[in-house]
């Protein structure tokens, strides 16, 4: 059965507005030595040690419950994830965010972090798509396919400033879409895991980055010198990815938590609040600008969401 909770589902999404807000803002403060590849690499395996104890944690907690209570859910949890269609959800998983962390930081650094925070927006559109099309959720409504497309000329307004930079194309932006296509579709099916209770979030996050930053650290090691690894090692540059890990590592934990409770598509939708949080973070500590057409562009966003999250629980 599917787990459904607005409330909790709610709370856990704002946290991890909040905490993607920080990405753009923490990727761009880094010093220039530091690529995205090799940052990529260090903040996946920061993941997964940050998350080894969380899992361990986890794990003894549900074999003492097994032990206690005769509960097929927790049987499940604690044993769901040898199933094959599950260690090849795992694996999937793995080698998609080898992939994505690494597109993800080079949009950034191109498109900048109020821009990269709207690219993200995109996600909205497709996640409604993946719910539909992967998970059977019900389906889009009339209006939320007019207030989606009323969210993406608020996303066009404020990257184009206004429609005045329509055809320069913003290859950083065009990089994150192409990350949004293949991690929300990824989490589609990461959610079909999560309900049928035979996988966890914290599960998800340790496996996920295990293999993501193993995948990463080889592939340094076989193209890229040596050199620019060890240089990321030294203390003063190290703290860049363990910021980004935990904030990254947190996300992704009350992410996968939001999609336990919600549908999908309700889910990207509550994330398209990001754009202010990123907006207000880099003003804060990057000095950026805040121009009119992204207030104008944001807040047509913020009205879309509202209208599309109404409709939606209108439904439910």
């Amino acid at each position: 059965m599917e787990n459904y909770n607005f409330r909790k589902g709610l709370i856990n999404g704002i946290i991890t507005v909040l905490l993607i807000g920080l990405q753009p803002v923490i990727s761009l403060s880094r010093p220039p030595i530091i690529d995205a590849f090799t940052f990529s690499t260090i903040t996946a395996l920061f993941m997964a040690i940050i998350f080894f104890p969380l899992f361990l944690i986890e794990r003894f907690k549900l074999k003492n419950l097994v032990k206690t209570e005769s509960n097929d859910r927790i049987r499940s949890l604690l044993s769901g994830w040898k199933q094959p269609r599950n260690i090849r959800l795992l694996v999937g998983i793995g080698i998609v965010f080898s992939i994505v962390p690494v597109l993800l930081i080079v949009g950034y650094d191109l498109a900048g972090a109020v821009n990269s925070s709207l690219a993200l927006k995109s996600e909205v559109i497709i996640a409604l798509l993946s719910g539909y099309i992967f998970l059977n959720e019900k389906r889009i409504s009339k209006i939320q396919i007019f207030f989606c497309i009323i969210l993406i000329l608020g996303l066009f307004i404020a990257i184009t400033q206004g429609f005045s930079e329509l055809f320069e194309i913003n290859l950083g932006v065009l990089i994150i879409v192409v990350a949004v296509i293949i991690f929300t579709i990824t989490h589609a099916f990461t959610k079909s895991g999560f309900d049928r209770n035979e996988i966890s979030p914290i599960q998800v996050v340790f496996i996920r980055n295990v293999l993501s930053g193993t995948i990463l650290l080889f592939t340094s090691f076989i193209f890229f010198p040596l050199e620019g690894l060890v240089t990321v090692l030294r203390p003063e540059y190290l703290i860049y990815p363990f910021v980004m890990g935990l904030d990254w590592g947190f996300s992704l934990l009350f992410w996968y938590r939001t999609l336990s409770y919600l549908q999908i598509g309700k889910a990207g939708v509550i994330m398209s609040l990001t754009p202010i949080t990123s907006a207000i973070f880099s003003w804060i500590i990057l000095g950026d600008e805040i121009t009119p057409f992204h207030l104008i562009g944001i807040t047509i966003v913020i009205f879309s969401i509202y209208m599309i999250v109404r409709e939606k629980k209108d439904n439910n």
